[in-house]
């Protein structure tokens, strides 16, 4: 049987620190959380590998590191309530519960959404809850958000989603320009957000967050 509390603390220690996450709340939630029960059963020997993990029809699990990188970025606090858009199986959700107020968790896979919210339940996170439905609405009824998240790779932010976050709130998401990502974190004020580069990664583009192709004669 695999020591999957070991492979926890070897991924932390290999991928996380190295990359200057150092705040204890993300360090704490990383080693706590069980990443191999938020993963397709026939993954969970794949769970802590340094790469994106390929959950089929486009979407992924985000690289430990990545991730870190991101929350680290956010400053999340533990009164913020956090939209987590693209979920898949609640890992990132159940990380973010550690360290904020609540969660809420947008996905749109019905499997997805519904193993999310049985393993959140089963694990004890009592202040995450899986909103179904699709990723570019985001989850308006229980907004607006201190902070969110995109899990996956975007070209562009909908408004539907921006209008979501309060004001002085913040959001993170990977702008991909063909194979070259980078995270960039935008800062919410009354004239709009403003975006300020951090670190490059990559991710698959979610459906719907694709920008317009200009017709061209």
């Amino acid at each position: 049987m695999s020591d999957f509390s070991a492979r926890r603390t070897m991924m932390v220690d290999t991928q996380v620190r190295p990359s200057d996450v150092t705040k204890f709340p993300i360090i704490d939630a990383m080693l706590t959380v069980a990443r191999e029960d938020y993963v397709p059963a026939a993954q969970r020997e794949a769970a802590y590998l340094g790469e994106n993990l390929n959950l089929g029809e486009g979407r992924i699990l985000l690289e430990p590191r990545t991730l870190a990188k991101m929350l680290d970025a956010l400053a999340i606090g533990n009164d913020d309530l956090v939209l987590d858009i693209g979920s898949a199986y609640g890992y990132s959700t159940a990380v973010i519960a550690h360290i904020a107020e609540a969660v809420v968790a947008v996905e749109e896979d019905e499997q997805m959404a519904k193993e999310a919210q049985e393993t959140l339940t089963t694990s004890g996170v009592d202040n995450a809850i899986v909103h179904m439905g699709p990723l570019v609405e985001g989850a308006a009824k229980h907004g607006p958000y201190d902070v969110i998240l995109i899990q996956g790779g975007i070209e562009v932010v909908p408004d539907a989603i921006l209008d979501q976050l309060k004001i002085g709130g913040r959001i993170a998401c990977i702008f991909m320009e063909g194979v070259l990502g980078e995270v960039r974190i935008g800062y919410k004020s009354e004239h709009g957000v403003s975006w300020r580069a951090d670190f490059n990664a990559g991710a698959p583009v979610l459906r719907g967050f694709v920008r317009e192709k200009a017709f061209q004669l």
